[in-house]
């Protein structure tokens, strides 16, 4: 603590204290620290209410701890588990959340500016294997650091004097002192993905490829980090140069920074806008330069060839209105609508086929088919509405058709301009550039075949149908 300044003497510190055997002696080392270095403690316990009454007697022997210390006690709690339902994420997540807000919500009530958390080297290792798993970048690989701000204040410093040490130091110290401390049970429930790292794979890597995991672990994460922390450092640089010198220099060109820089210029920005730093995003933007890139129905960005991230509002929002109905017979029809040409037969089916495999999502296909009979004998074309709802093949339900284009990643114009094939009923069975409908899929209880084809008209106007088709336009929209 001293080497790496982490408290300063005369300082009051927010120690947060589970009940487990890494906060109590987290609590007891400040404790003995504390008349020396003249601080001040003020003891904070966040009950999760997800172990009944052993959640409580977390808190009953933190708070007997702090007492026969001397040192003050703030509780908190919260339903974890409701939280975590209501916000559609874990567990490990939620409880986080509510457990950093408790904690910053306290310490500006104390006027406290440092949390001290109890993360040791274990905590590390498991920390790397999660964040390796779910596709971290370099400064995610590079673990918790001794200081760091808070998640939800930047006001408040969180502290980890316990990271240079193992579990089995701080299990080893609390016996040899008697300091008290409680298990708790979830850390063995194998269905969480950290308990999984932590007493299956770990053990597998130690016992039959690395004895000294832990060790290489560690280091891998310093190296990375020291890595990951300059390459930050050349972006924050490159970003803070280009921004004051129109144009920049050729030795500031973005296209010539290494890939690594490219990129973490990107995620700066991305973070800086408060938009999602993902990696397929950033890939985008960097590869594609002036492309624009559609976040929601209402943003779309793109980047310049500074290697700037420009955000832009979509031209119009209005929904495109006018639908044309067609009459399906036994005849080959066509017709024209919102710019593209449409083509169709019906014919029988003596013998199920399997269909060809379907497109992507986000691309379109010239040629579909689909079961007549479930289409039936009228189809209306038309342009996305609000609210419409669409179900592609090899999803269970209907969802939203706005939350398809957000995931195809189509831009909000975009949208607006394609054109949907749906029943008299409302029911859409076709969306230019999706999959097709579930339920009006060929099977083998399929009798007739509808087939159905566009293209982009050469006119790029609404017309009447063309071919044999018995068409009519409908009421607009």
């Amino acid at each position: 603590m001293e080497q790496r300044r982490l408290l300063a003497r005369g300082q009051t510190v927010l120690a947060a204290i589970s009940g487990g055997v890494d906060s109590m002696i987290l609590l007891h080392a400040l404790h003995s620290l504390a008349q020396k270095n003249h601080w001040k403690i003020v003891v904070a316990h966040f009950n999760h209410h997800l172990r009944g009454r052993a959640s409580d007697a977390d808190e009953k022997l933190v708070r007997q701890t702090a007492a026969a210390l001397g040192w003050s006690f703030v509780a908190g709690g919260a339903d974890v588990k409701n939280a975590a339902a209501q916000s559609r994420r874990s567990l490990e997540m939620a409880a986080r959340q509510l457990r950093h807000e408790f904690l910053a919500r306290v310490a500006s009530a104390h006027h406290i500016s440092t949390v001290a958390l109890a993360h040791h080297a274990d905590d590390q290792v498991e920390l790397f294997f999660l964040r390796l798993l779910r596709g971290a970048g370099g400064e995610g690989l590079a673990g918790m650091k001794w200081r760091s701000p808070s998640p939800v204040s930047q006001s408040v410093s969180l502290i980890r004097p316990l990271l240079d040490f193992s579990k089995a130091e701080l299990i080893a110290v609390a016996r040899a002192n008697q300091v008290p401390f409680r298990d708790d049970a979830t850390n063995f429930a194998t269905d969480l993905l950290r308990n999984r790292i932590r007493h299956e794979l770990l053990p597998l890597l130690r016992k039959k490829y690395q004895p000294g995991l832990d060790q290489t672990v560690l280091r891998t994460m310093e190296i990375v980090g020291a890595e990951s922390g300059f390459v930050a450092a050349v972006a924050r640089d490159f970003g803070a140069r280009n921004k004051n010198r129109r144009p920049p220099p050729a030795t500031t060109n973005f296209d010539s920074l290494p890939l690594a820089v490219q990129r973490k210029v990107l995620q700066q920005q991305l973070i800086g806008m408060g938009l999602p730093p993902e990696f397929e995003l950033i890939e985008q933007l960097r590869q594609a330069p002036g492309k624009k890139v559609s976040i929601n129905s209402r943003v779309s960005i793109a980047r310049d060839a500074r290697g700037e991230i420009c955000r832009s509002e979509p031209a119009s929002t209005a929904f495109a209105t006018g639908e044309l109905k067609l009459t399906v017979s036994d005849e080959p029809g066509g017709a024209t609508f919102g710019g593209r040409g449409f083509q169709w037969r019906v014919r029988a089916v003596s013998r199920f086929r399997p269909p060809r495999k379907q497109p992507a999502p986000g691309t379109a296909s010239a040629r579909e088919c689909f079961d007549a009979d479930q289409v039936g004998p009228e189809i209306i074309l038309r342009h996305w509405r609000p609210g419409d709802r669409f179900q592609p093949i090899g999803l269970k339900s209907a969802v939203k058709l706005q939350d398809l284009f957000v995931n195809a990643r189509i831009p909000a114009q975009r949208r607006r301009e394609l054109v949907l094939a749906a029943t008299p009923v409302g029911t859409i069975f076709w969306v230019e550039g999706l999959r097709i409908g579930e339920t009006f899929k060929l099977t083998s209880q399929t009798r007739r075949q509808l087939v159905w084809q566009f293209s982009l008209s050469s006119t790029g106007t609404d017309s009447q149908p063309f071919l044999s088709a018995d068409s009519t336009p409908a009421k607009n929209a």
